[in-house]
């Protein structure tokens, strides 16, 4: 998969790396990607992504089942500035669960949080659909950092883009299969379990999936 260079944007809030334009909306916007035993490009295999814009000018969206390694939430926060490091003890609990991702090959050095739609910012936050939205400034995650950010959210570093058709062509090659998402999978803490987890939901043995498979 070549990655798109269009990404999501946040309008006129600092976002956590850079600002870019938002990719319009459409098709497959709020279902998840789960990828095919026979997916042949090793960033995405067994990975679950959530599609958060797609459109005739391309797709993006975030894997939300590939963890940042030991990438943690706290550090991350002492390192943009947030906090200090003697604040860390002083962390709500929210804070300190908070996951941190992969989110996709494209632009890895900037955050992008999922999360749910009890927590908004005016030109910066991006809803997506059933209750889920996405915001890419630092304004959250001080929000988070204070315990006034959303119920639940994940952050991801980088995210996942295709070019015009691409994701529409890869699908038709049985590369991916797709299913309307749910809170549970994306924030659900049971990280390495959920490529199965989103496989039984639309029905699916993942030992009887083969290259014939069609998609949801």
């Amino acid at each position: 998969m070549n990655p798109a260079r269009k990404g999501p944007g946040n309008g006129r809030s600092r976002a956590i790396d850079a600002n870019d334009d938002v990719v319009g909306q459409g098709y497959l916007d709020g279902q998840l990607l789960i990828a095919m035993p026979v997916m042949e490009d090793e960033r995405f295999a067994r990975s679950v992504i959530y599609v958060c814009a797609h459109s005739s000018e391309g797709a993006m969206g975030i894997i939300v089942n590939r963890p940042a390694g030991s990438i943690d939430f706290t550090d991350l926060l002492v390192q943009l500035d947030i906090i200090k490091t003697s604040d860390q003890i002083k962390l709500p609990e929210t804070a300190e669960a908070m996951k941190v991702m992969k989110g996709g090959p494209v632009e890895t050095g900037r955050g992008f949080v999922l999360h749910s739609s009890d927590f908004f910012i005016e030109d910066a936050t991006l809803p997506i659909d059933d209750g889920i939205c996405l915001t890419a400034t630092v304004d959250i995650l001080k929000a988070i950092a204070k315990g006034a950010g959303p119920k639940h959210a994940m952050l991801a570093l980088g995210y996942a883009g295709w070019a015009p058709g691409q994701l529409e062509t890869e699908i038709q090659s049985n590369g991916w299969l797709h299913c309307p998402a749910d809170p549970d999978l994306i924030f659900g803490r049971d990280v390495e379990d959920k490529y199965n987890r989103a496989l039984h939901k639309i029905g699916i043995d993942p030992g009887m999936l083969s290259n014939d498979a069609g998609h949801a």
